[in-house]
């Protein structure tokens, strides 16, 4: 298990550019299953849980080529004895993103094995939603219990209307995926809308697919018979915009985030703001310079600040861990209403250990009251959690006093891309261990 050791104390500054989108990559990759053809995808993260899913492709016969972020994919000789082996279910089990491959495999080849799918533990993530949808659409489920799995199988899914119960990003896109070879026509209403989903339709139409509404939660699949090849860029992960800021509020001396894509980060910028963080825009650049102090803002009848996440193109709940560490050192108070799952806010007993005065209400609610510098977070030894809560405590360390140790950081190696070796080029001191 690999280890980060921070010497706190160092001001970061300098050009630092965003990653390809982790989340976007998951669900684009998979659907190059939906194809004979080859589908080139550019921008690809150099990331544990993509890298993952690559080789899972590979496992079943898919023809990858390509070096750095720009990889083809050929799905056109899928090893379906593999596809049904045990091994191929555990490596499934070990890696969340594999979930997306339900859709494509249930579309194209007509079932899909599956089994509960790993990934961070922050509490309960139902994957109801994807098994509503493929019902709706017609698919039949078997359990095999000496496997403890369930076969998915179809001969043609059949497209029909369905109002899906929360609007689940995975959820949705899996879905789509499943639908767009379908017979007749899908309707999905309370879809997401997230611009990774975007991306996936635009994908998909420019594959010869037939999606209306892209954007809206109200989404309108035509089926067609096959899908051909295209060559798709992701976009900049919204989540590493995010952390960047964040980063550049507690330990920047004037950081500039590069080709952002400013109009895919939706309220992002603005929630940094709510907490008196300067964040400047320059084309699709972002801007964060040097703030001796920042202030909470109060709401217009002068009630505490509130942060809470919500479905796009609301707050999106893998950035509340990065809001949290830097609300620590703000002036003033937030609270931070966490609604989607049971144990992401468990990681800030890490903070308050570190000097952080943070009342933790209950599994979903924190209430921070800022140091406004005054205090400086101390130095000690943590392990990371998930991804999200790993980076917001790289976040706290680089702003500590002293040298912290965070361990399990394979966690944020899933997420971030060689993220000592960038944040190094702009000043901090993270060695791997």
């Amino acid at each position: 298990m690999a280890s980060f050791k921070i010497e706190g104390g160092h001001l970061l500054s300098g050009d630092i550019t965003p990653q390809g989108a982790k989340n976007e990559a998951l669900q684009v990759i998979c659907a190059t299953l939906l194809t004979h053809d080859e589908v080139v995808i550019r921008n690809i993260p150099d990331i544990r849980d993509v890298n993952n899913l690559i080789q899972l492709l590979r496992d079943i016969g898919v023809k990858v080529n390509g070096s750095g972020g720009s990889l083809s994919f050929q799905a056109d000789s899928l090893n379906m004895d593999y596809l049904e082996s045990d091994e191929f279910v555990s490596k499934c089990a070990q890696l969340r993103g594999s979930v997306m491959m339900i859709g494509p495999l249930l579309a194209r080849m007509g079932k899909a094995i599956v089994t509960k799918p790993g990934g961070d533990k922050i509490g309960r993530r139902r994957l109801d939603t994807h098994f509503f949808g493929f019902q709706q659409l017609g698919a039949k489920f078997r359990h095999i219990a000496e496997r403890n799995v369930y076969e998915i199988g179809a001969r043609r899914l059949k497209g029909t209307y369905m109002l899906l119960d929360e609007a689940s990003v995975t959820g949705t896109a899996n879905i789509i995926m499943a639908a767009v070879l379908a017979e007749g026509t899908t309707t999905i209403y309370n879809a997401a809308c997230e611009p990774y989903v975007q991306q996936l339709c635009h994908m998909l139409n420019r594959m010869g697919a037939s999606i209306s509404g892209i954007g809206s939660n109200l989404l309108t699949i035509v089926g067609v018979d096959t899908l051909h090849g295209t060559d798709h860029r992701l976009l900049p992960d919204m989540i590493e915009v995010g952390s960047f800021i964040g980063m550049a509020a507690m330990c920047g001396d004037g950081i500039r985030i590069k080709d952002v894509s400013l109009s895919n980060l939706g309220i992002i910028p603005e929630a940094f703001r709510r907490l008196g963080v300067k964040v400047e825009t320059d084309g699709d650049d972002l801007f964060v310079p040097r703030q001796k102090h920042y202030v909470v803002e109060s709401f217009i009848d002068g009630t505490i600040m509130t942060l809470a996440d919500a479905p796009w193109p609301g707050l999106t709940p893998d950035l509340l861990s990065v809001l949290i560490v830097v609300a620590t050192q703000a002036r003033g108070s937030v609270l931070v209403h966490q609604k989607m799952f049971e144990s992401r806010l468990f990681f800030v007993d890490k903070l308050i250990d570190m000097g952080a005065q943070i009342i933790l209400c209950d599994p979903h609610r924190a209430v921070v009251v800022g140091h406004d510098r005054k205090l400086t977070l101390r130095a000690q030894r943590m392990s990371s959690p998930d991804i999200r809560a790993g980076i917001a405590l790289l976040i706290a360390a680089m702003s500590a006093n002293g040298t912290s140790t965070i361990s399990n950081i394979e966690q944020i190696d899933r997420g971030y891309e060689h993220i000592e070796d960038r944040l190094n080029a702009l000043g901090a001191k993270i060695e791997r261990t």
